[in-house]
């Protein structure tokens, strides 16, 4: 029997959607990311960090530019590839593998772990979520560092709207947005239309939506001795004034 494809696992969506995530000001927050992180986790030259769900190495090359030595995850070839790319022009190395992050595995343990920019929640399942996490805490290293940065569900209620639109990219983007559920889940829908040539393309997903503690309970049944939760990755409380949802957890 063949195994469904999930939305995440597809190129041409990442193709389409990739330049409209990755715009030119969230690479432009990137540096001071890395070093939040870095202090954070006390990291050093010659640590070792794995970014999982990498994509483009917005946050991986950062991390390299500072003297890490960075392994980034990715179940997309493309995002690697602009990752590679990026890194190639910043003259850094970067260890890229192709996995499924429900799936990998690894014999190296590293200093660090980083899971950022909402790239979790997405799977079908909790057991695939779980299988996620259980799987960055076996590649920690004992008493390592994981940082994930996550749009959580207290988060999703403070900033909800039923839609917007934005120019980006040579794209007008039209995104209309729906709760799943009881606030288990948002459903996202993005139509992009093509400014030169008018085509038009659209995407709907749902994320499912964790509360912070339910994410803490996730991390701590899988292997995590500790996780605190933070407003921001500057240590801010996490409460009404929260602006994102940081995790910091030990293994």
């Amino acid at each position: 029997m063949l195994k469904k494809q999930e939305w995440f696992e597809s190129e041409e969506f990442w193709k389409n959607y990739g330049p409209i995530m990755f715009d030119a000001s969230h690479w432009a927050e990137a540096p001071g990311i890395a070093e939040s992180i870095c202090k954070i986790a006390g990291l050093k030259k010659g640590n070792t960090v794995l970014d999982a769900g990498c994509g483009p190495g917005r946050i991986a090359v950062e991390f390299a530019l500072k003297g890490l030595k960075v392994t980034g995850v990715d179940l997309i070839q493309a995002e690697l590839d602009a990752a590679k790319e990026t890194a190639d022009d910043e003259k850094v190395k970067l260890n890229l593998v192709k996995a499924d992050l429900r799936e990998y595995k690894t014999d190296k343990k590293f200093d660090c772990a980083v899971n950022l920019y909402t790239s979790f929640g997405y799977c079908e399942s909790i057991e695939d979520d779980l299988k996620i996490l259980k799987h960055i805490a076996d590649a920690l290293k004992d008493d390592g560092f994981f940082v994930m940065e996550c749009t959580s569900r207290e988060i999703a209620v403070r900033y909800f709207t039923e839609g917007e639109w934005f120019e980006r990219a040579g794209k007008t983007v039209l995104t209309e947005f729906s709760v799943e559920g009881a606030w288990e889940g948002l459903r996202s829908k993005w139509i992009l239309i093509d400014n030169t040539t008018g085509r038009r393309i659209e995407h709907e997903f749902v994320q499912r939506l964790y509360s912070a503690v339910e994410l803490k309970r996730m991390m701590l049944a899988s292997g995590f001795k500790s996780a605190e939760i933070y407003g921001d990755f500057n240590f801010a409380p996490y409460n009404q004034n929260a602006a994102t949802m940081v995790i910091v957890a030990r293994k």
